[in-house]
């Protein structure tokens, strides 16, 4: 059984297809053994699987991206996540975006992920880059401490940490979904020489995967579910059944030619480039992917 070093920034209801996989040993029927990482960090993720530290990652499409124009030879290889559901939790003393000047603001990277739609809406919302500091912390968990102990104001936050911070009197300027409804999910990536040479185990850490997806839909399996939770989230019962409701009531994740086209747009903006912008297949091989629900 071929071994995959599979990197994640950070837990989350998110992830609930991972625990899914891994306690029901699905990853194992499919023929492949997953050892993960939790990595904390979307900047050091992205290092470590450019350089071959790990094989496959779960991360924003535009990490992606980001490598492929710098170099790397990675590609997205599957869809990992909905579309993403944080809520852009402030401090109680924070109540509108005006607020947020002169403050620092916690994300993962600077330069990656959340922080790029992150500077898009305060930009949309009348606030310049100069009007408040992005400090890099880490991944949710990170950011759920800084928030707690002062040393930021504000961040995305997914759940249960916004739930937990929200019961805290912390509040929410709104979320994702209603700024960025059509933006993609996370996704899975890896290097794309190191993907033709491992083919059938790539094709087999996918099939366990859709198949962890396809078990969260059946509403049999919801008490099941729901006791992975807890003990890794720290999530009350009531928020894991809406979890398990929200999840079924869904399609699977998935990841489009115009959705990548969103994170490329997002991309070339954020970074001031003049050149042609990319073009999907530069960034995505999901033939992969294919096999897999063949």
């Amino acid at each position: 059984m071929q071994t995959i070093r599979l990197a994640v920034i950070s837990e989350g209801v998110n992830a609930w297809p991972l625990y899914v996989a891994q306690g029901w040993c699905l990853f194992a029927q499919a023929g492949v053994e997953v050892e993960v990482t939790l990595t904390g960090s979307s900047t050091h993720q992205l290092e470590q699987l450019r350089n071959g530290g790990y094989d496959i990652g779960f991360q924003q499409s535009d990490h992606v991206v980001r490598a492929v124009e710098t170099g790397s030879d990675l590609a997205i290889v599957m869809a990992q996540g909905h579309a993403p559901e944080l809520s852009l939790v402030v401090v109680p003393t924070v109540h509108s975006f005006a607020d947020l000047r002169g403050q620092d603001i916690a994300v993962d990277g600077t330069h990656t992920g959340y922080a790029l739609l992150l500077r898009k809406l305060l930009t949309e919302r009348g606030l310049a880059p100069t009007d408040y500091r992005f400090v890099e912390i880490g991944g949710s968990q990170e950011r759920f401490d800084a928030l707690r102990q002062g040393q930021a104001v504000a961040s995305w936050l997914n759940p249960p940490f916004d739930r937990n911070l929200f019961a805290a009197g912390f509040n929410s300027l709104g979320m994702t979904t209603d700024f960025f409804p059509t933006y993609p999910g996370s996704v899975a990536a890896a290097r794309r020489a190191w993907a033709v040479e491992h083919s059938d185990t790539l094709v087999a850490f996918i099939r366990g995967f859709k198949q962890a997806c396809q078990w969260l839909k059946d509403p049999a399996n919801e008490a099941a579910a729901i006791g992975l939770l807890p003990e890794r989230l720290q999530i009350s019962p009531e928020l894991a059944h809406k979890a398990f409701a929200a999840f079924g009531a869904r399609a699977l994740p998935n990841i489009t030619a115009s959705g990548i086209e969103q994170v490329i747009a997002l991309y070339w903006a954020a970074e001031g480039l003049q050149k042609p912008l990319g073009k999907p297949h530069q960034y995505m091989d999901l033939s992969y992917q294919v096999r897999a629900e063949q």
